[in-house]
């Protein structure tokens, strides 16, 4: 797979410039609602082109893989979508989606396939409660271990099996590190209660981390937390969460369904605060990996 570039990402491949990749499922009709999916668009391109990084979102246009969009195709990926996960990529190419949004997975084999080394997302996906009897685990931790990519995040969904998460990502070799952090984050809010394995304190120290990586096919997670202003009550939302799983389990919800069920369920619980944290932690984590991502084109040239 060789993706097609946009004019600023391959101009900036080819000057060794830095690249910040992002996913398009969260900008569609399958992520945020309207208007706020324009919101973190706008927020997350100019976080990312601020600092010093050229974005690309990642999609699937008329079955054409794409990496970074030109400015007039970002109306695009404001609409109804079909979401591409890795596996769905030579589908959606196949059939000649006329929009697969991608989701973790599909967007950290879209950058690696290019040479981008850095991606933002919000939440990671992970492996799911009661995996041992469904074998549920996120296509987001094979991609970390097959793909030599820097992912950033707000930690993974608080609705997940957390420790085995972890646990999952020791297993497969990726690295686990906390940015100015102690705590593995659980998205909403800033500590799930378990400790990150590193703490790391700048982008050079991150740069440097990724430059030793010790398989040429893997890559790593650094996590971010959410801002704390932005973070929503956890006492409060483990009862939300409780009570979401609850109902998925009573009404048959399972897999890549289970997240817009919670997230939905979420967002009616806190009189609509999820948003506004969603949208600080996407900017916040376009930030730093942007900062990352320029760290890291930095250290290349020497």
């Amino acid at each position: 797979m060789q993706p097609k570039l946009s004019a600023p990402v391959a101009d900036a491949l080819a000057s060794g410039r830095a690249v910040v990749a992002l996913e398009s499922t969260i900008f569609s009709n399958l992520g945020l609602p309207s208007p706020a999916n324009v919101d973190a668009l706008e927020r997350c391109l100019e976080a990312i082109s601020s600092r010093g990084a050229v974005p690309a979102v990642t999609a699937v246009l008329d079955g054409v893989v794409r990496l970074g969009l030109e400015a007039d195709e970002h109306e695009r990926i404001l609409g109804t979508a079909r979401k591409a996960a890795e596996r769905d990529i030579p589908v959606a190419v196949g059939q000649r989606w006329e929009f697969g949004a991608t989701t973790v997975s599909a967007s950290v084999a879209i950058a690696a396939a290019a040479g981008v080394t850095v991606f933002a997302t919000g939440g990671l996906g992970g492996v799911h409660r009661g995996a041992d009897a469904t074998g549920d685990v996120s296509a987001d931790l094979d991609a970390l271990a097959r793909h030599r990519i820097v992912a950033v995040s707000a930690g993974a969904k608080a609705f997940l099996d957390l420790p085995r998460t972890l646990e999952y990502l020791e297993t497969m070799g990726v690295p686990v590190l906390g940015w100015q952090h102690d705590w593995f984050p659980a998205f909403y809010t800033r500590s799930s209660g378990l400790p990150i394995p590193h703490r790391v304190e700048s982008a050079d120290e991150v740069a440097r981390i990724a430059a030793s990586l010790t398989r040429s096919q893997s890559g790593m997670l650094l996590t971010v937390p959410i801002p704390a202003a932005d973070e929503l009550d956890a006492s409060h939302l483990d009862e939300v969460l409780a009570g979401a799983l609850a109902e998925c389990a009573a009404q048959g919800v399972t897999g890549a369904a289970i997240t817009p069920f919670v997230l939905g369920r979420i967002g009616e619980a806190t009189d609509g605060r999820s948003i506004p944290a969603n949208l600080s932690l996407a900017e916040n984590n376009a930030k730093v990996a942007a900062d990352v991502a320029v760290a890291i084109a930095a250290l290349a040239v020497g």
